[in-house]
């Protein structure tokens, strides 16, 4: 580790080391969860799940749009939509990502009990959103067909997945709005209000696929303006909650702007993770390129089965952001030994609670398959990749449990080079290797658990190194 990064986490905590005590043990009861006394397995949990469904009801927009297109557009409409996978992904996962930056501050500045700064950090967060998404679209937009081409799109849906991508992008800067509205306010344990939120989106979602696609006969584009209105109001309902608090986490949007301070140490802890969620989806860029290579059957059953992938990995990734929150407060508060604790439950919760709904999608893997395609070759082909991939996704509990930990004590930097290494590289490396001699579908699902063990390992292996040198520091 560096000296510039030992000095960053110094900084990330001396406040905390200065009013741990009282403060700490006093905070608000305005916070929707106590995440500093008592039990942590079931309150773990009960946090946890809702903001996996609240994912899954999010990654139900695609799903749905795929489901749509699947059964009632045709299967180019399938394969446009499902071209596209990878290159929204790069989007999508850059917010998400970044939203960890404003949970991380705002749960740690509630740790410490201190309203005043989190009002600075909430303000520059929804100042942040609305920049960074007005950016992020505008980029989109420019590059959206030079993506289509990169990753092989067949061209006789390239038109129909150049449509489809454009109208998504429009939507970014309402997605980023909500991720970090959201990221907000599960900052102090609140996880149900975003839950509802992506309920009455998604909802919102189905009925304007079934509108647009079936009522209008508009395909691709319908699907896509479903999912654009879904974003909007996901973003307004996250606004409107913000402005309603009436303690740490209130919006007043006279007082909006952008704090240096705490846009730097939003962009210390969340760029980061957001380059990594990108990069990450970098690497799936290359891995859709050789499954557009393989046919439009190829295309369709892998856009398919990646469905189930996702809800599977929001799981996953729900216990790693639970760890974020939970450990950021406890940390700004001092609670060292705790935080230890929040990190042996998490991985435990989070594997047992991703493998088990993986087992239920494997065993009902064929009549899943079939909601979102009548053809049976489509089917057959996505079950591979369910097999192949879905069943083991409970792997990547090791490594985004341990870098949400690490991000949450100040280390950002580590498990963010680890996780493109170990992802990434490895990836990128199976293409132009084992793919390459054994040129199947089978051989190239078989990238995604190797490179979960691999970087699994070494993220692990970091957390215990560095959490040990954190310990001994607060210790002596």
């Amino acid at each position: 580790m560096s000296i510039t990064e030992d000095n960053n986490i110094k900084e990330f905590n001396k406040t905390s080391n200065e009013s741990k005590d009282s403060k700490a043990k006093n905070r608000r009861s305005t916070s929707s969860q106590d995440m500093l006394h008592g039990g942590l397995a079931g309150k773990m949990i009960l946090f946890a799940l809702p903001l996996a469904l609240s994912s899954i009801l999010q990654q139900l927009f695609n799903s749905a749009d795929v489901a749509v297109v699947g059964r009632f557009a045709g299967d180019d409409a399938l394969a446009a939509v499902g071209a596209n996978v990878a290159n929204v992904g790069i989007f999508v996962n850059l917010i998400v990502g970044s939203s960890a930056g404003p949970n991380v501050i705002v749960a740690n500045l509630i740790g410490q009990d201190n309203k005043k700064e989190a009002e600075k950090a909430v303000h520059t967060t929804i100042m942040m959103a609305i920049i960074g998404g007005l950016l992020l679209s505008c980029i989109g937009l420019i590059i959206s067909k030079p993506m289509l081409v990169l990753t092989n799109t067949p061209k006789e849906v390239m038109d129909m997945a150049e449509l489809y991508l454009r109208i998504y992008l429009l939507g970014i800067p309402f997605i980023m709005l909500f991720n970090f509205g959201a990221a907000i306010i599960r900052s102090k344990g609140d996880t149900k209000h975003p839950l509802y939120i992506m309920i009455a989106s998604g909802i919102t979602n189905v009925i304007l696929n079934l509108i647009f696609v079936i009522g209008c006969r508009m395909d691709v584009a319908g699907v896509a303006l479903a999912t654009l209105i879904s974003n909007v109001l996901a973003a307004f309902l996250i606004i409107v909650l913000l402005v309603k608090d009436d303690d740490f986490l209130h919006l007043d949007f006279k007082k909006l702007h952008i704090d240096k301070m705490y846009l730097g140490k939003i962009i210390k802890v969340g760029l980061p993770a957001g380059l990594q969620g990108m990069v990450f989806s970098l690497s799936n860029i290359f891995i859709q390129s050789g499954i557009n290579n393989l046919g439009k059957d190829t295309v369709a059953a892998s856009s398919v089965a990646l469905n189930f992938e996702y809800f599977t990995y929001d799981i996953s990734s729900a216990f790693a952001q639970t760890t974020v929150t939970y450990t950021s407060q406890n940390f700004g508060a001092g609670n060292y030994k705790r935080c230890s604790k929040i990190y042996r439950i998490a991985m435990a919760e989070g594997m047992i609670f991703t493998a088990l709904l993986s087992i239920i999608f494997t065993i009902w893997a064929r009549p899943l398959a079939g909601l979102y395609t009548t053809k049976e070759a489509v089917i057959d082909i996505a079950l591979i990749r369910m097999f192949h991939v879905m069943s083991l996704e409970a792997l990547t509990a090791t490594y985004e449990v341990s870098a949400a930990a690490l991000r949450s004590i100040g280390y950002q930097i580590v498990p963010s080079l680890l996780t493109v290494f170990g992802t990434v590289g490895f990836r990128i490396l199976w293409m132009y290797t084992v793919f390459k001699k054994s040129h199947t579908f089978e051989t190239l699902m078989n990238v995604y658990p190797a490179s979960w063990i691999f970087t699994g390992i070494m993220v692990v292996s970091a957390y215990f190194i560095l959490w040990k040198k954190v310990r001994m520091r607060h210790t002596t």
